[in-house]
């Protein structure tokens, strides 16, 4: 019982960081219909950002804050600047942006900091949780942030005007532009918080596997499936979804014999392709009705 204890909570733990990427992902799918492929590539340059503030001297959280806003203003940059354009295109045209904004990220942080791995910070500590040593305070710290993150999101949608004009674009984009709301600037508002979350979720995943290039490619596999299982549009799923995949993970890694560290991630993929089997819509998300 101990050991399936540790694996629930370290799997939690972990989910925090797939909730995190996931909600980055619904964000960016609500706005515009498409996953981004190159979100984990922006939350890694992002969280390089942080690891070069600090090198200058920047205290943690000033850092974390200064990174989350450069994040945000990035996100709407890269909206206005490639996929506005791209708002007509057809879809493949868009993963071709994608794929390309991946791999111009990848090289470009790759060039800047190359490609050696780095150690990065944590603000919570590595020491035992609550003199607990099922869960560490760093874990617990990732947990805490998500739900936060989590409130945070539930609120500014349903309590403020931005919020509920971004709703109404994504959901009715012809009948929020005959009541006045710009929609293409709520779709760049969705991609500026949408590069913030993945900012937020990369700074503190980088503790744990620490700092290079290429950290964020099994992360954002993980974010898909937990968008995909909670529902891409659904925030709450996404969460849910992420704390779901994170716990089965570990507990299918720990139990099922020949799986270990190895398999773990095709049994991601595997997930995702049983729940767009058996519920499309996945747990929380809406079924798509459409009138013909």
């Amino acid at each position: 019982m101990e050991l399936f204890a540790n694996q629930v909570l370290a799997g939690i733990a972990t989910g925090a960081i797939y909730a995190c990427m996931a909600l980055a992902v619904v964000m960016i799918y609500q706005a515009i219909d498409h996953l981004n492929f190159a979100q984990g590539e922006m939350a890694m340059f992002s969280t390089f950002m942080s690891w070069q503030m600090m090198q200058w001297g920047v205290p943690y959280w000033w850092a974390f804050i200064l990174t989350v806003i450069l994040s945000f203003a990035g996100g709407i940059l890269i909206e206005r600047l490639l996929f506005k354009p791209l708002a007509k295109a057809p879809v493949l045209t868009n993963v071709a942006g994608f794929i390309a904004l991946f791999a111009i990220v990848n090289s470009v942080a790759g060039l800047i900091w190359d490609f050696t791995i780095k150690q990065y910070p944590t603000p919570f500590g590595s020491s035992p949780f609550l003199g607990s040593q099922l869960i560490s305070t760093h874990q617990a710290g990732m947990v805490g942030v998500t739900l936060l993150l989590l409130a945070g999101l539930y609120f500014f949608f349903q309590f403020t005007r931005i919020g509920l004009a971004m709703r109404a674009a994504a959901s009715l984009p012809e009948s929020a532009r005959l009541v006045g709301i710009n929609t293409s600037w709520m779709i760049a508002l969705g991609w500026g918080m949408a590069s913030a979350i993945g900012a937020i979720a990369g700074m503190l995943i980088a503790p744990v596997v620490f700092l290079e290039p290429n950290m964020m490619g099994g992360v954002l596999i993980y974010g898909f499936a937990s968008a995909v299982l909670g529902g891409l549009s659904s925030p709450l799923g996404a969460v849910i979804g992420g704390f779901l995949v994170g716990v089965f993970e570990n507990l299918a890694g720990t139990y099922i014999p020949g799986v270990g560290n190895e398999l773990k991630l095709p049994i991601a993929l595997a997930l995702i392709i049983t729940v767009l089997v058996v519920k499309p819509a996945g747990l929380f998300g809406r079924p798509i009705v459409k009138r013909v």
